[in-house]
């Protein structure tokens, strides 16, 4: 695409954000809208904004997201407000004549025990991940919502499905965030705290792929100019790290030397998630930013942002 007007759905988010500033440094006009003037679970308010902005396309960010306690807790707030956020912006985009859109999806939208890696095709062929399959439910039918779009009148609607993301403006907070920011962040506080052991989820040995958030940005408009399918298509990093070796990763970069304790008493998740993104690969994307710079950039993030917001003095 040449210079376009997007609207990034959900710009303050992890994604949103990256994807912001990819579009701003490449000369787009951005278009967002704050969630106090438009309540994306509002059909008639989404309708009436996009009729009213009609952007040349949109980058569909916005979702309610968290980690396996998060999914555990709130399944009908992760099953609805994802349900309704998608139906509105997709069919609203529809009507205001808008054919150029671009979805994120999740890996989590794949079968528990998927053959890996995991490949597009691999969608709706088994039981999904308890811990999240509201979240990967609500995601599996904006993919099918985009598909029958652009099936019935032709829409250039498309999926994209990452893997597991970090960077900044991750969310942070213990209690719904993501096992690599949750990581940061405990490894941090015990660091300042002086404690001696952290404590983490699980048995440590799943595996997992992480995509630095600004490499994921970078895929997306790579897509939105270079793909135009009825099928989605994977975009990871191509390499997976157990959550072990994560953990000491990340206690490594934050600075913490203290014991590191796997709570087996605590869910695992999936034990293994890595994706096949050849098919994107073989377009022309890959990843730049490796897992030990992306986890340093993102402390760096979090140490500027976080917790200078929270008055921790002694980061």
């Amino acid at each position: 695409m040449s210079k376009k007007r997007v609207w990034v759905a959900g710009h303050k988010g992890m994604v949103g954000s990256a994807l912001v500033r990819q579009l701003r440094g490449r000369g787009d006009d951005v278009l967002e809208v704050d969630r106090s003037i438009v309540d994306l679970r509002n059909q008639l308010a989404v309708e009436v904004w996009l009729k009213q902005n009609k952007p040349d396309a949109i980058l569909f960010a916005a979702a309610k997201v968290g980690g396996i306690s998060a999914n555990d807790s709130f399944p009908a707030d992760f099953i609805y407000d994802n349900l309704a956020i998608e139906t509105n912006i997709i069919h609203s985009a529809h009507q205001a004549g808008i054919d150029r859109l671009v979805f994120l999806g999740s890996s989590c939208i794949y079968p528990k025990f998927a053959p890996q890696p995991i490949k597009e095709e691999s969608l709706l062929t088994g039981p999904l991940e308890p811990t999240n399959e509201w979240y990967a439910i609500a995601k599996i039918a904006g993919i099918k919502l985009c598909q029958a779009y652009r099936k019935q009148y032709g829409r250039r609607y498309i999926s994209v499905m990452p893997c597991n993301l970090y960077g900044p403006n991750d969310n942070f907070d213990l209690n719904t965030s993501h096992v690599l920011p949750a990581l940061i962040r405990k490894f941090h506080e015990a660091r300042v705290e002086g404690t001696k052991e952290v404590v983490v989820w699980g048995t440590g040995k799943p595996l997992r792929e992480f995509l630095h958030v600004d490499d994921l940005a970078r895929g997306v408009l790579f897509c939105l100019d270079k793909y135009n399918e009825y099928e989605h298509i994977n975009c990871g990093a191509g390499s997976e790290i157990s959550i072990e070796a994560l953990a000491k990763l990340v206690s490594s970069s934050v600075g913490y030397d203290g014991r590191i304790v796997f709570d087996i008493t605590k869910p695992d998740g999936t034990p293994r998630k890595l994706m096949d993104s050849s098919r994107i690969r073989e377009l022309g994307w890959t990843p730049e930013i490796s897992l030990e710079q992306g986890i340093a950039r993102t402390y760096a993030w979090f140490l500027s942002n976080w917790v200078a917001r929270a008055g921790d003095k002694a980061a």
